[in-house]
């Protein structure tokens, strides 16, 4: 007898009045029609079953903070950056946690159940490293997340940068990261590409670089990666995140780095809340839209993927941690109105995102994890223009969430009932 049997289910490629058998964690057969028994059975409806959403760019370390300890007036990138640095000598260890460990909860009842996020190293307490490595086992259970080491400040900007993320990988957090935008100069820009790709190749790790995240259409460091990409052999293991630059740079240029970023196989995460919220700040009118050539990287055969980067930090006073309102902006940002551009934002934050986050046991198909989520919809567009009610969340079998989670947050156990989230004092920071 099966542990677990979904009929009639709808599924991301088109295919209708599926069922999908789940035994000890796995997916065991997905055939139409199948109606053997089960200890449980669910009648889908025909609604739509889904791998679980993944975002693959987050910044869970500031999640929650917004307001802490102003607000951000400008609303521009360097101001984000500036207001966090105000805000890192003011927080605490059990607060981080908390709110990540908040986060997570909307999260799970929201069907996101991978995220890779970025830690700043920058403070050589490693306090926020510290935090999400205990978030990252607590929550391990419902969501895999990886930890990429960020140093916000730049790694050859800030004193004692090098030392710091190799602390931290020392520590376990096991991605490498740059910002060589922030750099003081291109130049140093590009060195620090050039180390922290060597910092990776040495260690065996993949290396995922905010890249590019500016409106000046010279900067030029996504060349640079995909170059250090090959030189040191990290095909697949490279991802370039932001790069916004490329929407400023002309189409010459554009002609020449496309098949360079193919070739060396960098796959490239667009964030299109915070791309359209943060970018062309300082343009009259015509205002650029900021995020990268979304439709064109996907045409030279580049994986893209979306990601959430924000909610309610220093950079975004908005967001709920739904990977379908990520879509939902990605398609108006690049004009992917078409239904085959649709089903690319759909996939841009599962089995793209997935792919980016090298996510074993992914996908509905026989010997994959039994972790989906059932939208109330009967396609993927129909989820992207509903913004679809998750009607149940599952993890390796197990169901996780239900559609009144995403009102009364999924309890993990082992900790606290969570709270909405209403805001934090000075002294909670």
């Amino acid at each position: 007898m099966l542990d677990l049997l979904i009929k009639n289910a709808s599924l991301p490629d088109g295919r209708t009045q599926m069922s999908v058998a789940v035994q000890n964690g796995r997916i065991t057969a997905v055939e139409p029609g199948l109606d053997v028994p089960a200890h449980e059975t669910v009648d889908a409806g025909g609604y739509l079953l889904s791998p679980p959403f993944v975002d693959p760019h987050f910044h869970m370390d500031a999640t929650l903070s917004y307001g802490l300890p102003r607000v951000n007036e400008s609303g521009t990138l360097l101001e984000g950056i500036a207001l966090w640095g105000e805000l890192k000598p003011l927080l605490k260890l059990e607060a981080i946690i908390e709110r990540a460990l908040t986060y997570c909860d909307w999260a799970v009842a929201k069907g996101l159940l991978a995220i890779r996020s970025h830690v700043d190293t920058s403070d050589a307490s490693l306090l926020a490293v510290d935090a999400l490595l205990q978030v990252k086992k607590q929550v391990a259970p419902y969501i895999d997340l990886q930890l990429v080491a960020f140093p916000q400040d730049g790694v050859l900007r800030s004193k004692g940068g090098v030392e710091n993320l190799k602390r931290a990988l020392d520590r376990g957090v096991a991605v490498v990261g740059g910002i060589p935008h922030f750099e003081r100069t291109m130049a140093e820009g590009a060195a620090s590409v050039k180390l922290l790709c060597e910092i990776a190749a040495e260690r065996g790790l993949p290396v995922d670089m905010h890249c590019d995240e500016s409106d000046d259409p010279l900067s030029r460091h996504i060349e640079t990666l995909t170059f250090e990409t090959q030189r040191l052999g990290l095909q697949g293991r490279v991802n370039g995140s932001h790069c916004t630059s490329m929407h400023s740079m002309d189409n010459y240029y554009v002609s020449k780095l496309l098949p360079l970023i193919a070739e060396s196989g960098v796959s490239i995460i667009a964030n299109p809340l915070i791309n359209i919220t943060l970018q062309g700040r300082h343009d009259s009118y015509p205002k650029r839209r900021g995020m990268t050539r979304v439709p064109e990287l996907m045409a030279a055969g580049v994986n893209v993927a979306f990601g959430h980067d924000c909610v309610m930090d220093p950079w975004y006073g908005l967001g709920s941690g739904d990977m379908l309102e990520v879509a939902h902006m990605g398609l108006h940002v690049a004009q992917m109105t078409s239904q085959k551009g649709i089903r690319a934002c759909f996939d841009a934050v599962t089995v793209n995102a997935a792919t980016v986050m090298h996510l074993q046991g992914y996908g509905i198909a026989p010997g994959c994890d039994a972790s989906f989520v059932l939208l109330q919809a009967r396609d993927v567009v129909e989820a992207i223009r509903l913004r679809a009610n998750r009607l149940r969340v599952w993890k390796k079998g197990k169901q996780v969430a239900t559609t009144a989670d995403v009102v009364a947050m999924l309890k993990i156990p082992n900790r606290p009932n969570s709270v909405a989230f209403t805001g934090l004092h000075q002294n909670d920071y």
